[in-house]
């Protein structure tokens, strides 16, 4: 029977050895991924059931990345609890702010998403995953508690909505366009109890990292999971981070989907998607003078090495605007260290812009720039929903970092050809 990726993945990882869309099945994954919010709940509830120990220490990774570097004495708690747990249940994949990132990032970075492999995780951009031809798949708390245990868990295998993706994309267009196009066209419901899967000749025009930008944001169209096409830019990376990369799983000819689109990346242009939703995306000239008091580049989406460059080349020569405050978060310490070697983060900083340490912080409202009422911000961040930065009467305005890069520059929303120039 002709298969869809997300059907590979799932089959090649159940008790029952099949998997057909619609059917429940039982999933054994390669790796179970928790954070500081999610992980103490899951510990909890372990507690409760008088669990003595974990299925496999080696494929459980912990990353104290939403409330780290801690804001107050509960958030210390809480990072303390998921800390006391991996050494209590001899967990070595620790991370935190000073070795580590924000998790989905940092998951990649460790050679933890490869071809093939299945991810659990107890936060819903696990999805990151399928930049790597991997399915990363968002479960509750509880729902983790008891894979920690067991090493297993039911779940319905999931139809597919192909993508394809040909084209090359024009200058200052970046797969944040690309899933925000998606999204706009589908809506945020549209991938439904749905797997997205992407290939084509397009998809090699983007880099890994704009692939884990749309990967990322594949929830943000109620998607369950998400798998791309491996090719020689997957393999690399994986291999590149200590990946296997001999498992990668292609589509059959026949599979079936519940839906087909193409999305020439050559047609888009680069896009904003205005609150409170990622579906209401609209090019930027059509918000072109929308002034903006905070500018926010970072979290597990756009937080990457290109993305730093990016935002290098809008600030190199220039200031940061008047009013305006900028900050720049790299997803990941490794990324980190990339950046400050190139010298984009002295570029970024001299811009006038505030370099964090890598953490979650102001993408979901917890600490480190968040917005007061009436305040306007442009984000790479994945989600725009109403208070999502801060107070309820602020409004988050999603863009790719060219486009956020230079608000930062003018003050307001503007094209980049506005502020660089035409590429």
């Amino acid at each position: 029977m002709a298969q869809t990726m997300v059907e590979k993945i799932f089959a090649a990882h159940t008790v029952q050895g099949r998997a057909v869309a619609g059917e429940i099945v039982t999933l054994c994954p390669d790796v179970v991924l928790l954070n500081d919010v999610s992980g103490p709940v899951a510990i909890d509830r372990l507690s409760t059931m008088g669990v003595t120990r974990v299925f496999d220490p080696e494929r459980v990774v912990l990353v104290a990345d939403h409330f780290s570097p801690a804001k107050d004495v509960q958030s210390a708690e809480l990072i303390r609890t998921l800390r006391d747990f991996a050494n209590q249940f001899g967990i070595r994949h620790y991370y935190d702010t000073f070795n580590g990132g924000i998790e989905h990032a940092v998951l990649a970075d460790i050679g933890k998403v490869f071809p093939g492999a299945l991810v659990f995780g107890a936060d819903s951009h696990t999805c990151t995953a399928g930049a790597l031809n991997a399915a990363g798949v968002g479960f509750g708390s509880t729902d983790l508690a008891a894979v920690l245990a067991l090493g297993e868990l039911w779940a319905q295998v999931p139809e597919a909505i192909r993508i394809d993706l040909i084209g090359k994309p024009r200058a200052y267009v970046t797969g944040k366009d690309v899933i925000l196009e998606l999204i706009r066209r589908i809506g945020s419901d549209g991938g439904l109890n749905c797997a997205l899967e992407f290939d084509g000749e397009g998809l090699a025009t983007l880099n890994i990292d704009e692939r884990k930008a749309i990967a990322n944001m594949a929830v943000e169209a109620g998607a369950e999971t998400c798998v791309m096409a491996a090719d020689d830019a997957v393999r690399s990376y994986v291999h590149a981070h200590g990946g296997p990369v001999d498992n990668a799983v292609k589509p059959d000819i026949n599979a079936v989907y519940r839906q087909h689109i193409t999305i020439n990346l050559g047609d888009l242009v680069p896009l904003v998607a205005v609150p409170p939703s990622p579906a209401n995306g609209v090019p930027v000239s059509e918000l072109r003078g929308t002034r903006v008091d905070q500018v926010y580049v970072g979290n597990c989406s756009n937080g990457s090495l290109t993305d730093l460059r990016q935002v290098a080349a809008i600030l190199r020569g220039r200031k940061v605007a008047p009013g305006v405050r900028m900050i720049v978060v790299p997803a990941t310490q490794r990324i980190y260290r990339a950046a400050m070697q190139e010298g984009l983060l002295q570029t970024i900083s001299e811009a006038g812009a505030a370099i964090s340490v890598p953490t979650c912080g102001a993408c979901f409202g917890g600490h480190m720039g968040i917005l007061a009422k009436g305040e306007t911000a442009v984000a790479t961040t994945n989600r725009n929903f109403r208070g999502r930065m801060g107070d309820p009467e602020s409004r988050v305005f999603l863009a790719n970092s060219w486009v956020a890069a230079a608000a930062a520059v003018a003050g307001e929303i503007v094209h980049p050809a506005d502020v660089i120039g035409a590429e």
